[in-house]
C-alpha cells in the first residue's frame, strides 16, 4: 500500500511539473557534480536481538559468622571499599568470655606442664603423667585459638575491592550466622546475562565475540561469551548466557542491554545511507543512467554501519548517487567524479 501511494505521489509531482500549454520552454537543468557507487549484493549474518541485564561478575552477600548485636555499621550503599576494610562490628560478649576462659585454662595447663617437665627431668613423675600434662596443654592452646578465631568473626571485613550496593541490617539489629548484612559488588568487572532462545543458542560457543548495546550508551560494546547454561529453563525454554564486558565508565550493574545473537546468513543489496533521500513517507534514490539522474522509489531494510539494505527499487550493478542526492531532480545532468 505504501509503495502504491508513493508511485501515485511521484506521478502527481511529475504531472504537476510538466509544461503548461503556451508557456515558455523551461531552462535546461544545470549539471551537478556528484559521486556515485555501484549497488552490490553483500552477504550478511542475520541476527536476533536478545535482551539482558548487566550484572557484576564478582558479587558477594556478606553474612555474619557469629551471633550478636551489631555495634557499628561503618559503610553505606554506594561507598567504595578496599579488600580487608572494616565494614561492621558485632558485639558478642559470650565469645569474649569464652576466650577469657580458654586463656585461663591454658595458663593453668602451661603451669602444670612446666612443673611436670621439671619433675620428669628428675625422674620423679611417671611418663604417663608427663604425657597427660602435654596433652592438656595442647587441648587448652587449641581452645584459645578457636576462641580467638570466633572473636575475629565479630569484625566483618570486605572480601574484595568493590562497592556496597545494599545494606540489609543496621546498628542494634541481631546478627546471626547465615543472616545477610551487606551486598558487595565489583563494578569494574561486569557482564551481560541474557536468556537466549533454544533456537539460537546452538550457534554460540565459548569465546564468541558479540555486539552488545546498552540503554545508556550510543556505541556498541564487544561482549565475550564466558558461560552457557547446559540446561534450559523449563518455563521459558531459554538458556542463560553470560557475556563478559570490557571495562567502561558508562556501564552500571542493573542496566538494560541487548545482544545480537547470530541465527543465519542472508544476502542483500546494500548502499551507503547517504544515497537514500526521504521525502515525506517516500524513500528515494537517484540512479545514474546515460549521464542523468533518474529517480527511483525504494524500500529500505536494516541499517548496517554506514550502509543500508535496499529491499526493492534497484538492481545489482546499477550506479547510485551517494553525494548531494537531496539536491537533485529527475533527469538532471550529472558529472561523476
Amino acid at each position: 500500500m505504501r509503495f502504491a501511494v508513493g508511485i501515485a505521489l511521484a506521478g502527481l509531482v511529475v504531472a504537476g511539473c510538466g509544461p503548461k500549454p503556451g508557456a515558455a520552454p523551461a531552462a535546461p537543468l544545470p549539471t551537478v557534480t556528484v559521486r556515485a557507487q555501484t549497488v552490490e549484493r553483500h552477504q550478511h549474518v542475520a541476527t536476533e536481538e536478545v535482551v539482558g541485564t548487566v550484572r557484576a561478575k564478582l558479587r558477594s552477600v556478606i553474612e555474619a559468622k557469629v551471633s550478636g548485636t551489631i555495634a557499628r555499621m561503618i559503610v553505606v550503599p554506594g561507598q567504595k571499599v578496599r579488600r580487608g576494610e572494616l565494614l561492621a562490628s558485632i558485639e558478642a560478649r559470650e565469645v569474649g568470655a569464652r576466650l577469657e576462659q580458654a586463656l585461663a585454662v591454658r595458663r593453668q595447663a602451661e603451669i602444670d606442664l612446666t612443673r611436670s617437665t621439671s619433675l620428669q627431668a628428675q625422674n620423679i613423675v611417671a611418663p604417663s603423667d608427663y604425657d597427660a600434662a602435654q596433652s592438656r596443654f595442647r587441648v587448652a592452646d587449641a581452645a584459645v585459638r578457636e576462641a580467638e578465631t570466633l572473636l575475629g568473626y565479630t569484625k566483618v571485613n570486605a572480601p574484595f575491592d568493590g562497592t556496597i550496593t545494599r545494606k540489609l541490617a543496621d546498628v542494634g539489629d541481631l546478627a546471626a550466622p547465615g543472616k545477610p548484612l551487606l551486598e558487595l559488588e565489583d563494578s569494574h568487572t561486569l557482564r551481560l546475562e541474557a536468556d537466549v532462545p533454544e533456537a539460537a543458542v546452538g550457534a554460540l560457543t565459548l569465546g564468541d565475540r558479540l555486539p552488545v548495546r546498552l540503554s545508556a550508551m550510543e556505541t556498541d560494546l564487544e561482549g565475550i561469551v564466558s558461560e552457557i547454561a547446559p540446561a534450559s529453563d523449563p518455563g521459558s525454554r531459554t538458556f542463560l548466557v553470560k557475556l563478559d564486558l570490557p571495562p567502561t565508565l558508562s556501564a552500571r550493574a542493573g542496566q538494560f542491554g541487548r545482544v545480537a545473537v547470530p541465527v543465519g546468513g542472508t544476502s542483500a543489496l546494500r548502499a551507503p545511507a547517504s544515497a537514500v533521500v526521504v521525502r515525506g513517507q517516500m524513500e528515494l534514490v537517484f540512479v545514474v543512467a546515460e549521464g542523468r539522474a533518474r529517480l527511483r522509489i525504494v524500500k529500505t531494510g536494516k541499517r548496517i554501519g554506514e550502509d543500508v539494505e535496499l529491499v526493492s527499487g534497484v538492481d545489482a550493478g546499477e550506479s547510485l548517487v551517494i553525494e548531494n542526492a537531496s539536491t537533485l531532480v529527475d533527469g538532471q545532468p550529472l558529472q561523476i567524479r
